[in-house]
């Protein structure tokens, strides 16, 4: 496995992949990787010649400095867990290697970044699409894996690509989660004892919403029975949750089977903010 941190470095790899018609598979992260990430890696290195990974903890995507600031940083772990799972190449630039200067251009998602994760962390789909958009055109790859966790983030990235033009395809893979229900997620890192069985809130009160709709119930009398669960919990603060086109990102105020539907959730445990979504209808 090679680790190369400038795009100078990975020009003359790529043009002798290119020669050889060997296709890419590519899965950017932020680090402080878990088996999750492991997924991405694992789908790109069954159907791809070559997987490169980038690790880069991206400063516009936070609206939070302190979040920011909070970040798990585990190069090391990462490097060996990527090594491991078969990864060809990983990418480690710097913030200076991505944003020599400060950026004026500015991404505007539309409708996309309006609503719920838009919504509440005003700036941040801006900064993914910003640095999604400079990876993809740095590194050229084929196909790029991103987990089914952030389907807010995925709806974003498909659009961007959509409009720009881009030729890399997008793979979504499911979410990985605990064996006791909680979606991994780097975040996870920073939860107590406490907090990590209180974060489990999250994907319970998901099963029984899906639950709950295709028995019939509907949904406004779903979404107040989370509310109220949620009401009633000790350190969590529960931030939305909505029913949604899982592409789109169309907010419905009732529950139909005409087509694709997921619920998303957001909620601080402690002082970590957690997100997780179930699909109803696919």
């Amino acid at each position: 496995m090679k680790v190369f941190n400038t795009e100078a470095e990975w020009r003359p790899i790529w043009a002798s992949i290119f020669k050889e018609n060997k296709k890419i598979g590519f899965v950017p992260t932020m680090g402080a990787l878990h088996q999750g990430h492991l997924d991405l890696v694992a789908k790109s290195t069954a159907s791809m010649d070559v997987t490169l990974v980038s690790i880069f903890v991206n400063p516009t995507q936070f609206n939070s400095s302190e979040d920011f600031k909070n970040y798990p940083l585990t190069l090391e772990s990462d490097l060996a867990q990527l090594e491991e799972a078969g990864a060809a190449y990983v990418f480690v630039p710097s913030v200076t290697t991505l944003y020599p200067q400060p950026t004026r251009l500015r991404f505007d998602f539309g409708d996309l970044e309006q609503v719920l994760e838009g919504k509440f962390r005003p700036g941040h789909f801006h900064g993914v699409g910003l640095v999604v958009a400079k990876l993809f055109h740095l590194l050229q790859p084929n196909r790029a894996f991103f987990g089914q966790k952030d389907l807010q983030q995925v709806a974003v990235i498909k659009r961007l690509v959509q409009d720009l033009s881009f030729t890399v395809s997008i793979e979504v893979v499911p979410t990985r989660r605990e064996k006791d229900g909680l979606a991994m997620s780097s975040r996870n890192m920073r939860l107590n004892q406490d907090e990590r069985q209180q974060a489990l809130l999250l994907y319970t009160q998901l099963a029984q919403a899906k639950k709950d709709l295709l028995t019939g119930i509907p949904w406004d009398q779903v979404r107040a029975a989370v509310e109220e669960v949620f009401s009633k919990a000790t350190n969590c603060q529960l931030e939305y949750v909505a029913l949604v086109h899982p592409e789109t990102f169309e907010i419905f105020d009732s529950f139909t089977q005409d087509g694709p539907r997921s619920i998303c959730i957001a909620a601080y445990v402690g002082q970590v903010r957690l997100i997780d979504n179930l699909p109803i209808i696919q």
